[in-house]
Parts: C-alpha cells; structure tokens; sequence
C-alpha cells in the first residue's frame, strides 16, 4: 500500500517519524545534532535515515521545505477569510502575531535554530509578500497606523519574546503590540 509521494505505509511512517524527530531535535540542540541521534529518536535505524535523507542538507531541506509550507498555508488561509469577508486584515495580523508569540512553540524554537539556512530566505520571501498584502489591506480598510509597514511587523515577530517568557506576558506583549498598530479612532 503506497503513503505520501507514493512511498510503502512503513516507508511513510518512518520517513514521518525521521521529520519529527529531527524537528524536535534540532529545535532543543540545534543543526549540530548527529544524524545517528536522530535516528535513535525516531525509533529507525540509521540506514534508514540515510535512504530518506542521504545527507544532513537533505534532511534539513525537507525541515525547512515542511515549516515554508505551513508558513504559506497559515498566510493563504488568512488572506481567503479576508476575502471572504470573515475577517479583517488587521484581525489576520494579530491574530498572526499571536500565533508566533503565544502558541507556535516548535516552529519558532527551530526557525530560531536553522538560523540563516539557504532555504529559510525563499520561505521569508513569500511570507514577507503575503504579509505585505495584508498590511495593505488594513491601510485600506484605515485600520492600521499609516506608517506601519510589512517590515515593522516582520521586526515585531523577530523580536518578540520566546517560549523562555511566561505565556500571560507573551499574551500582554501581543496586546500591546496590538494597541501599537491600531490606527487612531478605528
């Protein structure tokens, strides 16, 4: 029986296994982490690490490739509820940076930890696209600062607290950052 991108129902499960091992792993220790301990967390041996992934890159790729597309369809769902009409662009950007301050946990420990990854700069590209067009769309709705821009709030999600602050003063954080970015009288 074929699984993900046609591969065997075990073939997936220990490629899966692989991914989120290596997720967690790197999160907490960073790229450092052996290959061999990866492979020890995700129950495989490491020959079959190395048929899924041959090389380190290769498994970081995959890492990277996965967080983009999560970035992408966080984004993408939030520009159709706008175009819907169940929401608002600014609504969609607080509610963006919440979900990095308040609850993305492993995704933000490992986008920290892969650094400045080739890969990572075409997933910060179309994200930064997408969330240009959202902070247009609060500009034209007047609902945003006029002078906030894509970028601001680009450096308000790099330098906002991590997991190692309490969630009630994360949560006041994006409050706060909420009130900072909300146009006068809207």
């Amino acid at each position: 029986m074929a699984g993900r991108g046609g591969l065997r129902a075990d073939a997936a499960r220990n490629r899966a296994a692989i991914l989120d091992a290596a997720r967690t792993l790197i999160a907490a220790h960073g790229t450092e982490v052996g290959m061999d301990r990866i492979a020890a967390s995700a129950g495989v041996a490491v020959g079959t690490l190395y048929r899924h992934f041959p090389t380190k890159n290769d498994l970081v790729r995959a890492i990277v490739t996965e967080l983009g597309a999560t970035i992408a369809g966080t984004l993408d769902v939030a520009l159709a509820r706008i175009g819907a009409g169940r929401s608002t662009a600014l609504d969609e950007l607080v509610a963006l940076v919440h979900r990095v301050v308040v609850t993305m946990g492993q995704e933000r420990l490992l986008r920290d930890a892969l650094g400045e990854a080739g890969e990572l700069h075409a997933v910060r590209e179309s994200a930064e696209r997408i969330l240009g067009r959202l902070v247009a769309e609060a500009h034209r709705d007047r609902a945003l600062r006029p002078d906030v821009t894509a970028e601001d709030i680009a450096l308000l999600l790099a330098t906002s607290p991590g997991d190692e602050v309490p969630r009630p003063a994360r949560e006041r954080w994006v409050e706060l950052a909420r009130r900072a970015l909300v146009a006068p009288g809207a």
